[in-house]
């Protein structure tokens, strides 16, 4: 005789808790206490219930699934190597299966691309949407919004829209990075900033020169880099020749700052003896130079994670207003600068 399917009740009974706990832990429900909700899950395991994802569907109106949308990145390849999307994605998986929702990946980077998310969503094969978009001009927000697809955005959209968002004060960053710099007796200072259509690059930029105004430096060097290594390295070069006095740069990301620290090294410049090299993120770039780099911490996997508390609470509670949550920066001192 074949073994009957595990039920709820069975789960409800391991875990000693009533069926109705364990139908809002199953169905995703928020408002579980985490304990609660981690001895249902022990209790899951134990008995080898599946959820009926059909039934549960027809029940809630949802799939169990939100896209994970990254906007205007390029291919593939540009993504998956760039150290930025791939932290973003760990801190929205790792938030999701808490509460058994799965993340679809979806890449929009074309005209195309974009319609086809959109009519992904507006045909209800995700719940809603989590975008990640690299351009202030970029449609896609807005296209989502005139679908009435639920969404939450990595970053504050380039126009003002009544969307839910994360964001870190870049400008804050920015103004930290010349504070230490100045502080250290820095006096020829140069910067590489992010391309100045992304609305994080323009505000550290700000936020940076701003501060060395503040200091009394009127004027900063700048080049103007693409996030990538290739360009970090580039800019660096350009800065070096036109301005070989330099004595200090401000990086607004750590892949940059790492190619401009190869230049710097080719050039024969010390870092930080000659040079004193200050970068943004955070991230693996920064624990792969030598010396270790100076950066200003952005949380990009708190940032993400809030993200997708951000979505799931709006899919609960239909017709709230949007929500912003701002992140502080913190500088991380090493052997760079």
């Amino acid at each position: 005789m074949t073994k009957a399917a595990p039920t709820l009740e069975d789960v409800a009974r391991v875990a000693g808790v009533s069926r109705a706990t364990v139908s809002r832990v199953v169905n995703g429900t928020r408002n579980v206490d985490p304990e609660l909700q981690a001895t249902v899950r022990n209790a899951i395991e134990e008995t080898g219930y599946t959820p009926n994802r059909v039934a549960r569907s027809l029940v809630t109106r949802r799939t169990g699934t939100v896209a994970l949308v990254i906007s205007g990145a390029g291919s593939g390849s540009d993504v998956f190597t760039d150290p930025f999307f791939g932290r973003v994605t760990a801190g929205v998986v790792d938030f999701l299966r808490l509460h058994a929702v799965h993340p679809v990946l979806m890449l929009a980077d074309t005209d195309a691309a974009r319609t086809e998310v959109v009519e992904f969503l507006r045909q209800g094969s995700a719940d809603g949407a989590l975008l990640v978009t690299t351009h202030s001009a970029d449609p896609l927000p807005a296209l989502l919004l005139d679908a009435s697809v639920p969404v939450a955005l990595y970053a504050r959209p380039g126009r003002p829209m009544p969307v839910s968002y994360v964001d870190m004060d870049h400008h804050a960053g920015g103004r930290m990075a010349a504070d230490h710099l100045v502080a250290t007796g820095r006096t020829n200072v140069g910067t590489v900033s992010g391309p100045l259509d992304v609305l994080a690059s323009q505000d550290r930029y700000s936020g940076f020169v701003d501060a060395m105004a503040r200091h009394g430096f009127p004027y900063v060097p700048a080049i103007e880099g693409g996030f990538t290594w290739e360009s970090g390295a580039r800019a660096m070069q350009l800065l070096l020749d036109e301005h070989p006095e330099l004595d200090a740069v401000f990086v607004a990301n750590d892949l940059m700052a790492q190619g401009a620290m190869h230049t710097l090294n080719s050039y024969g410049r010390s870092v930080p003896v000659d040079v004193a090299v200050v970068g943004f993120d955070d991230s693996s770039p920064a624990l792969a130079c030598r010396p270790l780099l100076t950066t200003v911490r952005q949380p990009v996997e708190r940032m993400a994670a809030a993200m997708a508390g951000l979505l799931l609470e709006s899919l609960e509670k239909p017709g709230q207003r949007p929500k912003s949550v701002i992140f502080e920066p913190e500088l991380v001192v090493r052997g760079s600068a």
